[in-house]
Parts: C-alpha cells; structure tokens; sequence
C-alpha cells in the first residue's frame, strides 16, 4: 500500500463529541463544536489549536479503528524529552470513540509552511541537520523502543515477500520513526530545528530507515531535486540500496 500524505486543512473543523470536554479543560469553551486545526493525518486523525489559560496547546485526536497509537506518542515523546525539544505532553486519553493527546506548543514553525516551501535551499539542509542531530543525541543504549526490520515486518500491512533479506545495519541510531518534513519545526531566524513531533514510531534501527522517507517526503514538500543536498547536510553519501529497501519497508506500513 501506498502511505498516503496528511497536510494542512483549509479551516477550523468539527471538534469529535468525546474531544469537547478535554478542550473545555484546557480552557476552550464548554460546547467547542469547531477549533481551528492544523494539521489532518491521512490516516484518520487531527490536531487542533488551543489558546487559552494555559498558552497555546496541541489536541490530537485518533479515532477508534485507525493505526496512530497516541498512548506510543505520549510514551515516546516523554522518554525523547529527556534529550531534545519534543511536545510536552500534559495529558493522554482515551474513549470508545479515540484517543487524545493534550501538549503545549513548541516554539518554531512546520517546515511545510509557506514561507519554507518558498524556500527549499534553507529549509532542506536544516532538516538534514535536525535530523543528524536527533540521530546523535537520543541515547542508544537503553532505548526501550524498536523500529528494526524484524519489528516492522511483523506488523506490516500488505506483500513483504521481497523484504525479508534486508542490507546490512549502516548506523544503529534511534530513528525519528516518520522523518517526513512536517514533522521538524524551524526557528524562525535561521532555519535551525528547533523541535521534533509525531514521535509514535520512534525506536532504535538503521539510519537508513529514517534517511529513506526523509529523503523521498523532500519531493512531496518541495519538488524534485533535494536529496542530494539533504545528504550532503546530514553528512552522508548516497546509498541506494538502503534507500530503496526502506522506502519499499515504509510501503507496507511505517
């Protein structure tokens, strides 16, 4: 199967019933039947903008049924925190029609947004460092999380009969686990990576499985032509078989 890609929606959109008393808690209004949302998941869910009492707040919604695991989320994000800037997650719930997750804002802008898609030539070397970064900080060692091959195929969705001889591990890291463009924010000066989110698939692997969907989400946001400058900043050479079997692996489910 193909991934499909999320992206931002066009306006405020209809808060889920079970949703509306958590925003009422973190200072929206009692019968919030629409918020301004940021961002739609392909996959079913939404994350809605709150300002409030309590500054600007994330809520993420996953209804019951679609494969985005916010309880892994909220685990992830509160383990990676310890070593670089991911949403602080202040509360994770669930009810029989989804589950949520309440986190405070993060300074910096998506790099999907507008003004980088316009601008590619910064935008793309600061997520390759971004993405260097986040592979030499989070701790190897006792990183409780997996993402390797042998987890992924398990849980695979669809035909992995030609993937179950892998190329050899490059790098051993903890990868981001979907290191698409969204998923780094920017500063606003600089277009340094100054936060991370969407940590779900988060876990220890090869680099490659993280450099593979980096590298083929630079042509959704930003058009052909920016891989090898997104290697070149992250501080590597091309690898094309990695780079086919991990985007062959993301295929059959992230």
């Amino acid at each position: 199967m193909n991934i499909p890609i999320s992206q931002v929606p066009d306006g405020p959109l209809a808060v889920p019933v079970a949703l509306r008393e958590v925003v009422h808690r973190w200072g929206g209004p009692a019968e919030a039947a629409v918020l301004p949302a940021v961002w739609v998941n392909a996959l079913g869910g939404t994350t809605f903008a709150l300002d409030g009492a309590h500054g600007r707040l994330f809520c993420k919604w996953a209804p019951a049924g679609v494969a985005l695991d916010l309880a892994a989320e909220a685990t992830k994000a509160r383990w990676a925190a310890r070593w670089l800037p991911v949403p602080d997650v202040v509360e994770h719930g669930a009810a029989a029609e989804g589950s949520w997750l309440v986190s405070r804002a993060l300074p910096g802008r998506s790099a999907v947004e507008p003004d980088w898609i316009a601008r590619p030539a910064t935008a793309v070397p600061a997520l390759a460092r971004g993405l260097r970064r986040l592979h030499d900080t989070l701790p190897v060692a006792g990183c409780p999380f997996d993402w390797g091959v042998p987890y992924r195929l398990e849980r695979a969705v669809g035909d992995t009969g030609g993937l179950q001889d892998p190329p050899p591990v490059d790098r051993l890291v903890v990868c981001h686990g979907d290191a698409c463009c969204p998923n780094t924010l920017l500063d606003d000066a600089g277009g340094e990576a100054v936060g991370f989110v969407d940590l779900a698939g988060l876990g220890v692997a090869d680099r490659w499985a993280d450099l593979a969907v980096a590298t083929l989400s630079l042509g959704w946001n930003y058009g052909p032509g920016w891989e090898a400058t997104f290697l070149a900043a992250y501080g590597v050479d091309p690898d094309p078989v990695r780079t086919d079997y991990y985007r062959r692996l993301w295929d059959v489910g992230p």
